[in-house]
């Protein structure tokens, strides 16, 4: 792995930078929740919903490893029967290949985007050509293509299924991801995310948390370790297997469909543009990705995490296949390795 000074710099300031980027739209969204908030379940209610009964878990996050890897094959053929629990970015991808999560998560505080996920009532095509970024995404890429007929039948899908499904929702949720959730039918369990140093002088966290009382949860500042966070820490799973958590892109993939190009475009312009990406050779699959330093922290905080989990008996496999998520407290193998102990 070879790092810019950029990239290192950034990785560093990363916290700070998510925290000034959405910490105020999230305060904002908790506010207008409250009321959904007292309306239903907080988070610790999730363990007593129905879930099945053993120790096992499977997070699928939206990494494009889902999509190049025949994925849903072989966990339709698995016969899997522990927990699933879902991105919120991954929600449609299972539902169009007929797996239905028993836990959506979902985090992200932004306003418009977050929804689409969900299939949004409200988009219009001013709202496509205002935003370019389901046009050039990698997570999943049916939502390119005729946005408007795709989010159509995403809404129908999402409105078929919402009742079998419940969804662990951040209080920094968008209102319209709330009103889309509560639309569709799904059983709601509220939590809080750590924003920043709960006993720091004017913390958000705290701030939050004595609005609402919620329990906070480190996300590690992702919806995928969210998930990987709820599995363990609050339902007790002691397996958890990964897939689709990638935190890097494949060599194919152009810069314009990576997640924070714009935001790096605007920071360091077109020619300097490879500045902010560092290349990994994943020693398992022996490919090489790349990632920017979004995902680079967020491999970081997930790292430190696994190791402290499996210090305490929770064991993390990776079964993505690819992507640069691998170290101490993770075992790499594939899903039909993982899954052998049920069988």
């Amino acid at each position: 792995m070879a790092i810019s000074s950029f990239a290192e710099t950034l990785v560093e300031q990363m916290n700070s930078l998510t925290l000034e980027r959405v910490g105020q739209q999230a305060i904002k969204n908790a506010h207008k929740n409250q009321l959904s908030i007292e309306e239903s379940n907080p988070i610790q209610y999730l363990k007593d919903s129905g879930l099945p009964d053993n120790d096992t878990a499977l997070v699928i996050a939206a990494g494009p490893s889902l999509h190049r890897n025949d994925t849903a094959k072989m966990i339709k053929g698995s016969n899997f029967d522990g927990t699933i629990i879902v991105t919120e970015s991954s929600m449609a991808w299972c539902l169009r290949n007929k797996i239905i999560p028993h836990v959506v998560v979902t985090v992200d505080p932004h306003p418009e985007r977050i929804v689409r996920w969900f299939g949004d009532p409200k988009l219009n095509q001013q709202a496509i050509d205002e935003d370019d970024y389901f046009s050039r995404q990698d997570m999943d890429p049916s939502f390119r293509d005729n946005q408007l007929a795709f989010n159509n039948d995403l809404i129908n899908l999402i409105n078929e299924h919402g009742k079998e499904m419940r969804i662990a929702i951040s209080s920094s949720a968008s209102p319209a991801v709330v009103q889309r959730a509560q639309q569709s039918g799904m059983d709601t369990y509220w939590w809080n995310p750590f924003f920043d140093d709960y006993d720091a002088p004017e913390s958000l966290t705290r701030e939050v948390h004595r609005m609402n009382g919620l329990p906070c949860i480190n996300a590690g500042g992702n919806v995928g370790t969210a998930c990987w966070v709820i599995a363990h820490a609050l339902l007790s799973k002691s397996r958890v297997g990964l897939l689709g958590m990638d935190f890097s892109y494949y060599g194919d993939t152009t810069y314009k469909e990576t997640q924070y190009y714009t935001e790096l475009l605007d920071l360091l312009g077109e020619d300097n543009l490879s500045k902010g990406f560092v290349h990994f050779q994943n020693p398992h699959t022996n490919t090489e990705f790349f990632t920017d330093p979004a995902y680079l922290w967020y491999r970081s905080a997930f790292l430190e995490m696994a190791e402290m989990a499996s210090s305490n008996g929770v064991k993390t496999y990776n079964c993505t296949g690819g992507g640069i998520l691998f170290g101490e407290g993770i075992e790499t193998c594939s899903f039909e390795e993982f899954i052998k102990p049920q069988q």
